[in-house]
């Protein structure tokens, strides 16, 4: 039995909250196909699996804040709601059973990888992008001086400046 979850769909239930790449209870729930609740009831039973850094807790402002965007209407309700980072997702692989959450574990797990990479790129992207500023600006200087040179000699001369000088020609 191969599950085939796009890999865009996984994506777009990743979210950053308080600088942690998570997913919410209810996404992983609906990506499993069991409810909610029967996930929350097999991490409370394996409670010892998830340290805070694996999972933790919404608060009732946190979910009304992200209520408009990404959670159900039934969890709009809710007192609270768990969020898993990439090791706790890893980790329901174990409290989990089956074939079906062993793929869906496994999809989700190259999203993490394959967001990882792209974020990678960026940041690459991006210190190039620093470094090609700094010698442009740096450029921009000498530049600008060069202009400057440039409308100073395109300047007709003042008129103070201005002195007739002639020739006389003697016969």
């Amino acid at each position: 039995m191969k599950i085939i979850i796009p890999n865009e769909v996984i994506e777009r239930k990743i979210f950053l909250i308080h600088g942690h790449k998570v997913m919410l209870s209810n996404h992983l729930a609906q990506l499993y196909g069991i409810t909610t609740s029967a996930l929350t009831q097999a991490v409370r039973r394996n409670i010892e699996r998830f340290p805070i850094d694996f999972m933790f807790l919404l608060n009732r402002k946190e979910i009304m804040n992200l209520s408009q965007f990404v959670i159900s209407s039934n969890l709009k309700h809710a007192p609270n709601v768990y969020v898993f980072t990439e090791q706790g997702v890893a980790m329901l692989s174990s409290v989990l059973r089956g074939k079906k959450a062993i793929q869906v574990n496994i999809a989700i797990m190259r999203a993490f990888v394959k967001l990882r990479k792209i974020l990678s790129t960026h940041k690459g992207l991006i210190h190039k992008l620093e470094e090609l500023e700094q010698r442009i600006g740096k450029h921009d200087e000498a530049i600008q001086n060069v202009f400057e040179v440039i409308h100073q000699l395109m300047e007709p001369p003042k008129a103070e400046e201005k002195k007739i000088t002639g020739f006389r020609m003697e016969k």
